[in-house]
């Protein structure tokens, strides 16, 4: 019998995946991995660890937890504030995944006896090749662009078959304590936190100005490395909604504009640090998507470089995931230059 770990975070799609497992004929144990918290900030640790351990009891399976605060805080949070500091936009869960669930959370577990871990994740593992989940507005392949062969050897994701509703259904079903837990929202190390009162805990605010295109003065902000190219640019009340378009680290300027479109005509990107699933550079056509949940869009790639039909409002820092012609294998991916 194959003895599996499944990373219980107390929502929902974790506990179902457990209870799938257990009727499948997996030897299951239930991980919850305690990650770091801020002191200054609300968050929700005790209370998903405690939901977790009544999932586990409820399926009566082993329960075990893992500090894994130290490498949280090495390799995901450090590195998070890092990247915007130096005025990129980091995406903490693609960090969270690589290195923690599918990293030292792996590690732990293989320790322990483990032949799998699986996860809550909306994805599917087809013999080594990664596909979306079923449910297309719950697929999280964009945030698992960094896993390897190797990784999906010994990983599950139980939940990607399903659509959400079916994963409600199924744990009343099963009578899970948490059945009705709403989904968690926000950073993986923070949960319901606010993301810009995080940062400006470890980024000194730093006034600037808010520029028009041509160079006209509209207003200030509090440091350029609060925001992000593309979203809603911080304007006094009276001023029509304008987008970041484009960020000046060194004179902490944004400059804003009504129409979320690039200054350039940038049809390509440079992708930096890229993993392809497959183990092989991939050249050719493909789709992509450089948001969570945005629409794929058609693309050829060559060597590290991503080419638009149209021009892209990117932000460095951000992942760019590449997906096959079928739009649902993952190719892989790579952060943006």
């Amino acid at each position: 019998m194959h003895r599996v770990f499944v990373g219980l975070s107390g929502g929902v799609d974790s506990a179902v995946s457990a209870y799938l497992l257990k009727k499948q004929g997996y030897d299951v144990v239930g991980a919850f991995v305690k990650g770091w918290e801020p002191d200054f900030l609300p968050c929700t640790g005790k209370e998903d660890r405690l939901s977790a351990m009544r999932v586990a009891a409820h399926l009566k399976i082993p329960f075990v937890t893992y500090d894994l605060e130290d490498e949280y805080k090495r390799e995901v949070v450090d590195r998070f504030v890092h990247e915007y500091r130096a005025g990129r936009t980091p995406n903490p869960d693609v960090l969270c995944n690589r290195m923690i669930k599918f990293g030292s959370f792996w590690e732990k577990a293989q320790a322990d006896g483990a032949d799998f871990i699986a996860t809550g994740h909306y994805a599917r593992n087809d013999k080594g090749a990664m596909k979306a989940g079923v449910d297309a507005e719950k697929d999280q392949t964009y945030f698992l662009w960094t896993l390897t062969r190797d990784d999906l050897s010994h990983t599950l994701f139980p939940v990607g078959e399903y659509r959400k509703p079916q994963i409600r259904e199924l744990a009343a079903e099963a009578g899970l304590p948490n059945a009705k837990r709403p989904d968690s929202q926000g950073l993986c190390f923070l949960g319901h936190v606010d993301m810009h009162a995080f940062l400006k805990r470890y980024i000194p605010e730093k006034t600037g100005d808010i520029v028009s295109r041509g160079g006209e003065k509209l207003g200030e902000h509090s440091g350029v490395w609060f925001y992000t190219v593309g979203e809603h640019a911080p304007l006094p009340g009276g001023h029509a909604r304008m987008y970041v378009v484009r960020k000046d680290v060194e004179a902490n300027t944004l400059v804003v504009d009504a129409e979320a479109v690039p200054e350039t005509k940038a049809f390509a990107l440079t992708l930096s640090d890229t993993n392809w699933i497959a183990g092989e550079q991939y050249e050719g056509e493909a789709y992509a998507r450089y948001r969570y949940r945005q629409s794929l869009l058609p693309v050829t790639v060559s060597k590290s470089q991503v080419t638009f039909a149209e021009p892209q409002l990117t932000a460095s820092g951000q992942s760019c995931v590449l997906y096959a012609a079928d739009t649902s294998t993952v190719i892989g991916g790579g952060i943006i230059s």
